[in-house]
């Protein structure tokens, strides 16, 4: 198609009033006459790449699995290269995040592709929630994810959270076991940053009496934990590649065996699974295995950070409020200071933020920095006692992190006079993950 085709055939923006959408169309390359489109309604960046997650799925080798993304943001659609290898074109300028009007050329590896702006369809009304279960936004980018999470709560699929750390991708795998079929079983939590490399395969698959030294009886792993309800798997892309085949058979069989073991061991369980790290990233640099990637996005859920969520600082903050014991409400200059902080830690950054401000009393927040650092003498002097003895790094870090885990239980315990519940919700983590942190440390 020529340029002064396409050119006759767009849309005029000024003849379009009301709601809008784009349609971006291939029209040169291998896969011409593909489209897709963009309303606004989407769960998240819709993704235009060579990759299965694609929903603009292209077949030019030039192209990147996840080459970019499509967003519309008030009234204009948002195009950002998501770390292609060839880059992205809009008209003659190379880009990595600019707007588009409609009118404009897209141009990646040897596709072409027009945008065109239209108006959107009026959707059908529906009752507009302000949460999903334990997820609570009122937020247009929390209330775009909640149709989806409903019905991928009925189903029994694998399904993938994606987000920053602290976004509240545990709390959302909960909600999504609570409202589901599976609600009566039991909902388990494996963090793959959480265990010694050495021990992961254990600890998911259990062990045989005498499999290796110190193994001393039976012991059923987080799969047969689980069994009759869901198993989240906690930033996979941290889990060994050596040890994804095996996971890999565990989803595929629905089957275990544990280490030591001859028999395989039958499970029914729900796989979810949470990641900080681009997974596809990881498939294309070799740390993720491409057949594991296929398995388990059968559906994927991106959770926005919390500076993508107008409004929700508040509703949130006044929930956290009164789950954590606050007294009324939280003061309104201290609300106002909240709603204008940038929240790298996201959610768990502000859950933490409340329980502070319950404890400590009324602040000054414009000059409080709850991501500045705090000096702690006795953290620093025993940190710096496992480094002077010179151990491999291996064994070093599994020291300093069984430090924190002891510290940071302690503090949290002491906190919430001693409650677990209360403790857990203020670290923004399930509380069954809490009393496995605190039983294995003996407090």
């Amino acid at each position: 198609m020529s340029e002064q085709t396409a050119t006759q055939a767009f849309r005029d923006p000024r003849d379009v009033s009301g709601p809008v959408a784009f349609v971006v169309r291939v029209v040169e390359g291998i896969d011409a006459g593909r489209e897709v489109r963009i309303d606004g309604t989407e769960p998240s960046a819709v993704l235009v790449g060579k990759g299965p997650s694609a929903t603009l799925q292209l077949r030019d080798g030039a192209v990147s699995r996840r080459h970019l993304s499509l967003e519309i943001e008030e009234g204009r659609l948002r195009v950002r290269d998501q770390g292609s290898t060839n880059g992205t074109r809009l008209d003659a300028v190379e880009i990595t995040d600019a707007f588009a009007h409609g009118g404009e050329w897209l141009r990646i590896g040897a596709t072409v592709m027009r945008i065109e702006l239209v108006a959107a369809v009026p959707a059908a009304p529906r009752k507009e929630e302000a949460a999903f279960a334990r997820v609570i936004g009122a937020s247009p980018a929390m209330r775009r994810l909640y149709p989806l999470c409903e019905r991928l709560a009925k189903s029994d699929v694998p399904v993938v959270i994606e987000g920053e750390t602290g976004t509240g991708k545990e709390a959302l795998a909960e909600a999504l076991h609570e409202a589901g079929p599976r609600a009566r079983g039991p909902f388990v939590v494996f963090d793959c940053t959480a265990v010694p490399a050495n021990l992961v395969e254990s600890e998911l698959f259990g062990h045989e009496k005498g499999a290796f030294t110190g193994a001393t009886s039976t012991r059923k792993g987080m799969f047969e934990l689980a069994e009759g309800g869901t198993l989240l798997i906690d930033e996979i892309g941290d889990l060994d590649i050596a040890l994804q085949p095996k996971l890999l058979r565990a989803v595929e069989r629905s089957e275990i065996r544990r280490v030591g073991g001859t028999k395989p061991i039958k499970c029914d369980v729900r796989i979810l699974a949470a990641t900080r790290r681009d997974l596809e990233q990881e498939v294309q640099e070799g740390r993720f295995r491409d057949d594991l990637f296929h398995r388990l996005v059968v559906a994927r859920v991106e959770l926005p950070p919390l500076r993508k969520r107008a409004g929700d600082v508040e509703i949130l903050a006044r929930h956290f409020w009164k789950a954590l014991g606050g007294e009324g409400a939280p003061p309104p200059r201290v609300l106002d200071a909240w709603s204008h902080h940038p929240w790298p830690g996201n959610v768990r950054e502000l859950r933490n933020a409340v329980a502070r401000q319950i404890a400590l009393g009324d602040l000054d927040m414009t000059k409080l920095d709850a991501s500045a650092p705090v000096k702690n003498d006795a953290v620093d002097e025993e940190i710096g006692a496992i480094l002077a003895r010179n151990l491999p790094y291996p064994r070093a870090r599994r020291m300093v992190l069984a430090a924190f885990d002891r510290m940071y239980v302690a503090q949290a315990l002491e906190a919430s006079g001693g409650s677990v519940v209360a403790a857990a919700e203020a670290s923004g983590i399930a509380r069954r993950y809490f009393q496995i942190i605190r039983e294995r440390l003996g407090k």
